[in-house]
């Protein structure tokens, strides 16, 4: 899937800078429907966007802008958005004016050539590369290839679970998905990217009893408080007077059951606020048939996807 990449990888690439760096070379773009990359510099009146390529400046009309623009599917803001920031386009047209080399481009092209190539050889569990391009209460839209979007729901983006998806991306983050399922009549492709964060048993093997480690609180119940470890492990800890969601601690593991997929802490202190760190991902690349979340042998029944097709 490395053809069509979420907009900003081409970019700075040799490439990319090779393809625009003449007349010449644009030509060759043109003849051979490249894809290119350059940034937004500004939307005028009309909607238009004014395109940094290379040492030149080309222009998206507004209808060529997004798919469903001409259509009306698609919103304005859509445009207006894209400013200061990379747009994938191919050439439509090396026109002149006032003598001044100014090609005509499209992203609409480029996204339509992006989403047939994701219709045609995309298949459920096949891992790909993402962007966060904005977050929602319900999840997190990211863009798959070449500025098309696809949702990941709350549900599907980790197994600890979360309050809103700003607790675990950033818009502009580089992540990884999974194909959950394509639907070509309507053409979209489904996304889910918890079952890359890592099984029950391979997050835990990441500590030992006997450990102190930070934490996040994610949850509170009579019994007990539910302490985060990685976005795919949770333990649980007595209850302690004052613990807010979301508030970072450090926990002392006493113990780690695989059997009952438990693992017992204890809070040893609050800790300051401090940004997550970076997602780590167990896979990033190839294809998922089954994902089960429970080690074997467990008696309690875990998460499980299998992926169709």
């Amino acid at each position: 899937m490395s053809r069509f990449l979420p907009e900003g990888r081409l970019l700075h690439t040799p490439e990319n800078r090779a393809a625009c760096a003449s007349a010449a070379t644009l030509r060759r773009a043109m003849e051979r429907e490249e894809l290119l990359e350059g940034v937004a510099q500004l939307c005028d009146a009309e909607h238009n966007l004014l395109v940094q390529l290379g040492p030149f400046v080309g222009w998206i009309p507004r209808e060529e802008t997004a798919l469903g623009i001409a259509e009306g599917t698609t919103r304005d803001i859509a445009i207006l958005s894209r400013v200061g920031k990379p747009v994938c386009v191919q050439i439509d047209a090396l026109e002149e004016r006032d003598g001044v080399l100014c090609p005509r481009l499209s992203r609409r092209r480029a996204q339509q050539s992006a989403l047939t190539y994701l219709m045609e050889h995309a298949q459920p569990g096949q891992v790909i590369p993402a962007t966060v391009t904005h977050l929602e209460p319900f999840g997190a839209f990211v863009d798959i290839g070449c500025g098309v979007c696809s949702l990941i729901g709350m549900e599907s983006i980790s197994v600890s679970r979360i309050s809103s998806p700003s607790e675990r991306f950033r818009v502009g983050q580089e992540i990884y998905a999974a194909v959950l399922d394509i639907d070509p009549a309507l053409s979209r492709v489904y996304l889910t990217h918890k079952e890359l964060l890592g099984t029950w048993a391979e997050n835990a093997a990441r500590f030992q009893p006997g450990m102190t480690v930070p934490g996040i609180v994610r949850g509170r119940k009579e019994y007990g408080v539910f302490i985060e470890l990685t976005p795919n492990l949770s333990g649980l800890a007595e209850l302690r007077p004052g613990l807010e969601e979301g508030e970072r601690v450090s926990v002392y593991i006493k113990a780690i059951l695989p059997e009952r997929m438990k693992i017992k802490l204890l809070v040893i202190d609050t800790l300051p606020p401090e940004a997550p760190p970076p997602l780590h991902y167990f896979i990033t690349r190839g294809r998922l048939d089954k994902w089960k979340y429970a080690p074997p042998g467990c008696t309690k029944v875990g998460a499980e996807t299998i992926f169709a097709g």
